[in-house]
């Protein structure tokens, strides 16, 4: 489960917007490519730490909502080579026609959603992106690990990294904390004994 997130835990605000939380991806001088479409501009550190997680990553699990918000980034996964949407309606037969053959799939829930991520990324990472399909996610004992790219500001509301999950779960300690520019990426494996 991963997002860039505020030091009050929203990775965006009530509209969608993320306001400065994605400024990092902006503010360096090493380039990153994240697909054939977005390369970013980053911090070495942010660069050297996000590379690997990126080249790791073969599919991510989003919402619909993220869908709608991103118009399914036309047609090309933010992060991995497929994508599953858990949604209980088809894509846009609109969106479908103007990019045909996009490696995009639909999900039922959120457990039929990493089941069939796991089963499309093989042996690579699947990533499930934070808010409320990856806290139903976290919720249900699916998330083996957290990575939060914390930026240094308060946004007092909005859309919560973990959505509407409530209760304790403990993480470990973090295994990677690294200090890009403007950015604190952490990396956090969920402790099985808390769940």
């Amino acid at each position: 489960m991963q997002a860039v997130v505020s030091v009050d835990g929203f990775i965006a605000y009530p509209d969608d917007s993320v306001g400065p939380l994605f400024d990092w991806y902006g503010n360096g001088d090493v380039t990153v490519h994240a697909n054939d479409k977005w390369s970013f501009t980053m911090s070495r550190a942010s660069a050297d730490y996000v590379t690997p997680f990126w080249t790791g990553v073969k599919c991510t699990v989003i919402g619909r909502h993220l869908f709608d918000t991103t118009d399914g980034w036309s047609g090309v996964p933010a992060a991995g080579e497929t994508l599953v949407v858990v949604t209980h309606r088809p894509l846009p037969s609109e969106w479908l026609a103007r990019f045909p053959g996009a490696p995009f799939h639909t999900a039922g829930s959120v457990e039929e959603g990493i089941w069939l991520a796991k089963e499309l990324a093989g042996d690579g990472l699947v990533c499930v992106t934070a808010g409320d399909v990856g806290g139903q996610a976290f919720a249900a004992g699916l998330v083996d690990e957290v990575a939060m790219d914390v930026v240094p500001v308060v946004l007092g509301e909005g859309v919560r990294f973990f959505g509407r999950h409530t209760g304790t779960v403990l993480l470990d300690d973090p295994d990677a904390v690294v200090q890009g520019d403007r950015v604190l990426h952490l990396h956090y494996t969920v402790r099985r004994d808390s769940l």
